[in-house]
């Protein structure tokens, strides 16, 4: 192909799309992307995404806790939500939502925000 006067090849090492696998389409299925904070990090092994599963938001929680120890403890107290933590899916503030009775779905993006306080 060329593309503003210069030739592009391609690539003979390139990686294989990942939905080239022995799989039948219909036994694929998503996850719930979960995008975690740089200061949270450590409970991921430095992963900024990770994929869980589960109908709720709390269920959802206590997926990534089996898998990711420690994370759900900074996420959620005996009240709910941790004060200082926004979380959001699909750009929608849960607290707004149900909290943690919040409906996800394999597709979703939950976002996991730290509040940001402070000043003069």
């Amino acid at each position: 192909m060329i593309l503003l006067g210069l030739r592009l090849e391609p690539c003979e090492d390139q990686h294989p799309s990942p939905w080239r696998y022995d799989t039948p389409w219909s036994e694929k299925s998503m996850a719930i992307e979960v995008r975690i904070p740089t200061i949270l990090r450590t409970y991921t092994g430095g992963a900024k995404e990770v994929a869980g599963s589960g109908s709720t938001l709390a269920e959802l929680f206590g997926d990534l806790e089996s898998r990711h120890q420690g994370l759900r403890e900074r996420l959620v107290d005996e009240a709910g939500l941790r004060r200082f933590v926004n979380v959001y899916v699909n750009d929608e503030d849960v607290r707004f939502l149900g909290g943690l009775d919040a409906q996800v779905k394999d597709g979703d993006t939950v976002t996991v925000l730290p509040a940001v306080a402070g000043g003069c």
